[in-house]
Formats: C-alpha cells, structure tokens, sequence
C-alpha cells in the first residue's frame, strides 16, 4: 500500500504485479475499495491469470474509502468531481506511469472516464462497469440526497446499507423471504460496515453534483469496453452511453441476471470479452503456466474479424452472456 499525497488530500494505492509492466488502475463505486469491489474478479482463478500476467494492477481507493480508513475531518473541503480525476494525475505521476489501461465501477466508471477526457494521452483503454455518464436524473439525485440524509443523521444504518445493496446486486443475489442472501452480498454488508460515514457522504456528494460528459463522448478516442448487468439500475445508462460513443472504439457486454458490479457477481462473464479487447492492442500475451488457468478459447478459436483493428479502433460486437454458459 502507498499513500500518494495530493494537492486534495492522501490517497491509498495499492498495488499487485511486476511494476514493468504496463498499468491498469481501477477505481471502485460508492463505499466501496478494491476488496469490496474487485476482489472476486481477482479471485476469478482465470481472470486474475489473464490481468496479472499481462498488467501491474494499481487499485486507487476514493478518499476514505481504503481498508482502515479514518474519518475524514468536517473541515476538510470537499472534493468535486474534477478534483477526484486530478488526483489520478497526480497517483500516475508519483508512479512515473505514462499512458495507463482503466478498469472503473459506476461512480468510479464515471472518475475514469472524466479522466480520460481531461488527459486523453494517458489513458489507453477503459473498461466500465455499468457507468455513469449524464448529470444525475430526478430520480437519482432524490435518491442520492435521502442516502446523504442517512449517512448526516444515521450513518452507515441498516437502511442505508441496503439501499446500497440493491445498487450493487441484483435481485437474485440478494435473496428474499424465501432464498438466503448469497455469501458475496452478507461479505459485501460486512465491509460496508468499516466505511465511515462522513467519508462515504463526501464521496456521494461529489457525484451527485457531477456534470454530463456527452458531448465529449464522441471525442474520446480510447478503446472502451463496457459491461452492464441487465438488472442493474444504470443498465439504461450504459447502452446510452454506448450509443454516444463511436462504434470503432468501443464495444458493450450485457451481462443476464447480474446486477451492477459485474466484478462480484459474475466476474467470470468478463473473461473472454477482456481477451478480446486486450488482443486489439497486442498487450495480450497467453500465460503457458500450467498452474495459471486460463479462458479454454484458444486464439485459433476468435473471429478474426473480433480481432482486426479498425482505425485503431477495436471491432467487437455487442455479446449477451447467458448465465447458463457458465453454470
């Protein structure tokens, strides 16, 4: 773990792999660090073969947000938006990273790509999580306020706590009167239990107060790479966004019965995808370790259509991941 200092205070970093290798940050949604957010991507036996063999991972936390961390002082101004995207300037810089792969959740899928807006020479590639886009609707931003009315008054109360649940996970994971809540949400309420809440509200608050990024959609040269579950509430938000975005430069995977964060609930559905849009780069190396398992799709296997870039761009087509393929 670093602790980078910024010109908006101390952020946690921590980092995984051979720092000779190229970068991919990530950056995890509301009340969320990269345990809560990315760890069963990572334990994905497949896919953490495919990301550490080929990336030295650098897991950015918001502030506050990292595994111990202290309440942020009420005094401390806080931060917008553009200030959280500077930060990740200033996390590249103390790292001497140039141009970096990002893999961000929502709100953090929002941070990164307002980044790779702002500086559009260090970023090579973004992989988003059901992301946000557009300035918060009526609906989001009343929902958004009760849940900072909570965390002023209540702090991380049980009501809270599920109202964050259910942004996170679908219904099926998340049981009912009948079926047991799965063992990643009763994991996931139990760190969201070390979150402050003063720290959380100023991270919704930044978020809730964000600006729409569509007319710069259209602009944004990387690679995109979007996944979204189908019951997640951002699900419109994601083919929106797809939509905005230019065709040679990004792809969307719509993942079946899976809530928002793809990364805890069926991270093992963004494997074969990640092959492919690593492929388009080159930075894709297979890993011949017998004990690393990997996707069984062999390279002869892909479409070389999937494959062949297109004015730098990557073609992929839209792909629906049933959850039977995988059961």
């Amino acid at each position: 773990e670093h602790h980078v200092r910024t010109r908006c205070g101390s952020l946690s970093v921590i980092v995984y792999g051979d720092q000779r290798k190229p970068a991919l940050i990530t950056y995890p949604d509301l009340a969320l660090n990269h345990v809560s957010c990315f760890q069963g991507l990572f334990f994905c036996p497949e896919a953490a073969s495919l990301l550490l063999h080929n990336f030295c991972i650098y897991h950015i936390s918001p502030p506050g947000h990292q595994l111990g961390a202290a309440p942020i002082c009420p005094s401390a101004s806080a931060c917008c938006v553009d200030d959280l995207a500077d930060q990740i300037l200033e996390v590249l810089n103390f790292f001497g990273l140039g141009a970096v792969m990002c893999m961000g959740v929502t709100a953090g899928a929002y941070i990164l790509t307002l980044f790779a807006m702002k500086y559009k020479k260090r970023v090579i590639g973004l992989i988003l999580i059901s992301p946000l886009f557009r300035a918060p609707s009526w609906t989001e931003w009343f929902y958004n306020k009760v849940m900072s009315n909570l965390l002023y008054f209540y702090g991380m109360c049980g009501l809270l706590k599920e109202l964050l649940l259910q942004r996170y996970f679908s219904k099926e994971v998340c049981g009912n009167t009948e079926i047991p809540e799965s063992d990643i949400v009763q994991a996931c309420r139990r760190l969201l239990d070390e979150r402050h809440g003063s720290n959380v509200m100023q991270f919704l608050q930044a978020i809730n107060g964000r600006p729409d990024l569509t007319s710069g959609l259209k602009r944004l040269r990387c690679r995109t790479l979007i996944f979204v579950g189908d019951s997640s509430p951002f699900h419109s938000e994601a083919l929106h966004m797809t939509s905005k975005l230019d065709r040679r430069f990004s792809a969307l995977v719509e993942v079946q019965a899976c809530g928002s964060m793809v990364t805890e609930e069926q991270p093992h559905a963004m494997l074969i995808p990640m092959e492919y849009f690593f492929m388009g780069y080159g930075l894709y190396r297979p890993c011949h370790l017998s004990d690393s398992p990997r996707s069984p799709l062999s390279p002869s296997c892909i479409s070389p259509e999937l494959l062949c870039p297109e004015s730098s761009g990557l073609n992929l087509k839209p792909i629906k991941i049933p959850v039977s393929h995988y059961t």
